[in-house]
């Protein structure tokens, strides 16, 4: 599965809509450890199915519920997967939409002076696992791939953890 980038406001528009759509839409009802090996088997399973070189974490604050490294992976993918995790821990919103949302009037968020791009990554792999009525207990990242299709995968687990 690949996936073009957005290079116009109306496609980046077009993204962050449909990000917003499954944040909504990916919720559950309780989630805790047990869930996120259920998860994480999830993306494992997606992962090997299709070789993909890519390292997987859920974690939930702190604590480390679910992580693992694919063949293929890197250890940057574990910087990169710590630094999605808080930006989606700190602006409550998955790591994609967070780097897209400023593309659509023509701004990187890596521009602003604000933005620390050593702690944070605005790029697609981190989304928040939100319980309804509470909100996001936990983060499922995945690293290694272009960034949508990061993005996706995660999105992908995530359904299937929902419908089954």
């Amino acid at each position: 599965m690949t996936h073009t980038d957005p290079t116009t406001p109306d496609e980046f528009a077009r993204l962050a809509a449909r990000i917003e759509d499954e944040a909504a839409e990916l919720q559950v009802d309780s989630f805790g450890p047990s869930d996120a090996l259920r998860l994480g088997l999830i993306l494992v399973r997606l992962g090997t199915e299709r070789a993909l070189p890519i390292a997987i974490d859920i974690r939930r604050g702190s604590q480390i519920l679910f992580h693992v490294a694919l063949e293929g992976a890197q250890a940057d993918n574990d910087v990169w997967i710590a630094r999605k995790a808080r930006a989606v821990e700190r602006y409550g919103i998955p790591s994609l939409l967070l780097g897209t949302r400023p593309k659509i009037a023509g701004k990187r968020i890596e521009s602003e002076g604000w933005f620390d791009q050593m702690e944070y990554a605005a790029h697609g792999g981190g989304f928040p696992v939100s319980v309804r009525g509470t909100g996001i207990v936990a983060v499922a990242t995945v690293s290694g791939l272009p960034q949508i299709e990061d993005h996706d995968l995660v999105v992908s687990a995530l359904r299937e953890f929902v419908e089954g």
